[in-house]
């Protein structure tokens, strides 16, 4: 009960003494043997404060009270001067800012309004009380995606208003605080944007009302998530008429989900997301000869962690048109002419024949021999031969040089 009493003394007296002004404090004491005494001085912990309670003394050359302290511990003999109440009806004082769990030294003595001091109070020694525990139990859970959650278990002290969490990267001695969680009940922290495949270490301190901070919690490590490994065996066609088939081996990654096609038109250009599939192949259908395209695949988990690309694109080429044929027969029997050709390209299955006169262009197709007769012909008239070959896909080849020839007038 009467440690009730000094409580509420000791908090009602400091809005007593924060309206009271304090004098200006000699630097060395100056003592008066004759002062009156404060016969004794009472105290009442926390653990960053410390209440002091005396019996004021009444005497008229009283004018107030000064405040001496030390850390008993790191004591060599003298006491620091803290403060000066200046007023001698004041009977309790509060010193805050304390470190907890440590043993501290006071003595009070009365001034005059000379500042003139009479001898010190016996000296009184008390600690302030423990600081709080550390937070019980915490823990890392791992391989989550982008992230780690800390969970604790929370703090069985009531003076506890939130939880500080403090990330170590590991090669590093820095701790470095990250997030403040409210609330006594709150037990976890989700920890995001981290780097995949990485190790991170952690702790947790618990924070009072009044801004005490606990001593860290056992140190908790866990790693995220790694990245589906690269998509292996990755190929291309180069033998398919306007279009590239890309195929790879499918991934035996357990969770592997879906993978990407990326695209460019050169190996050094940006590459644009073409395709999202469940399958091994994609077809890219171009409407060009002879075109290169350049491709990544990567794989796609069902978290959405994403590979990385092969080291190396991959080129496909659509399938180019035949070479042209080399005419290497042109001659006439008065008649009629007939060209002769050699197939280049050895893809060819038939050919095409384009005539030019006066009379204008005709084209000869399906021809499917190396020979041709035009026998619908003029003497006298200027002719001219182009040769093209067409492949098994139906791609036409450029023409072949052209041949000339005139059937002279009988």
């Amino acid at each position: 009960m009467k440690q009730s009493i000094l409580t509420i003394l000791i908090v009602a007296s400091i809005f007593l003494i924060s309206g009271c002004k304090s004098p200006d404090i000699p630097k060395k004491p100056v003592l008066d043997p004759t002062m009156p005494k404060v016969a004794e001085l009472r105290t009442l912990s926390d653990m960053t404060e410390i209440g002091l309670e005396w019996s004021p003394i009444h005497d008229l050359r009283v004018d107030g009270y000064y405040i001496y302290r030390a850390e008993a511990d790191n004591n060599n003999g003298s006491l620091d001067r803290i403060t000066a109440i200046n007023d001698r009806y004041v009977s309790h004082y509060v010193d805050t800012k304390l470190l907890p769990q440590t043993n501290y030294i006071y003595r009070i003595s009365a001034f005059n309004k000379d500042k003139q001091e009479s001898e010190p109070s016996a000296p009184a020694i008390i600690s302030t009380k423990a600081n709080i525990e550390f937070v019980p139990f915490a823990q890392a859970m791992a391989n989550l995606p982008n992230r780690i959650k800390i969970i604790w278990r929370p703090h069985p002290s009531e003076r506890v208003s939130s939880y500080i969490i403090e990330r170590n990267d590991f090669g590093s001695t820095k701790w470095e605080q990250i997030a403040t969680v409210n609330g006594k009940l709150s037990a976890e922290y989700i920890d995001a944007r981290l780097k995949d495949g990485k190790a991170y270490r952690y702790r947790v301190k618990a924070k009072t009302y009044d801004g005490l901070i606990s001593a860290p919690s056992q140190i908790v490590e866990a790693q995220t998530k790694p990245l589906p490994p690269v998509v292996e065996n990755l190929r291309s066609t180069r033998n398919l008429p306007k279009k590239i088939v890309v195929s790879w081996d499918a991934s035996l990654y357990p969770e592997a989900d879906y993978y990407n096609v990326y695209r460019a038109g050169k190996a050094n250009l940006f590459y644009s997301h073409i395709v999202k599939t469940k399958n091994t192949e994609y077809i890219d259908v171009i409407q060009e000869d002879g075109a290169s395209r350049h491709y990544y695949v990567t794989v796609v988990d069902k978290d959405g962690l994403e590979s990385p690309r092969q080291s190396a694109s991959l080129m496909g080429v659509t399938l180019e048109v035949p070479s042209a044929p080399a005419i290497n027969v042109v001659r006439h029997d008065g008649q009629s002419i007939m060209i002769g050709w050699r197939d280049t390209s050895a893809r060819a299955v038939k050919y095409q024949v384009i005539r030019t006169s006066k009379s204008g262009v005709l084209t000869y197709t399906n021809i499917t021999d190396n020979m041709f007769v035009d026998r619908d012909v003029t003497q006298g008239v200027e002719y001219s031969y182009e040769v093209a070959a067409v492949d098994t896909n139906g791609l036409v080849s450029k023409t072949s040089e052209k041949a000339i020839i005139v059937i002279p007038k009988n």
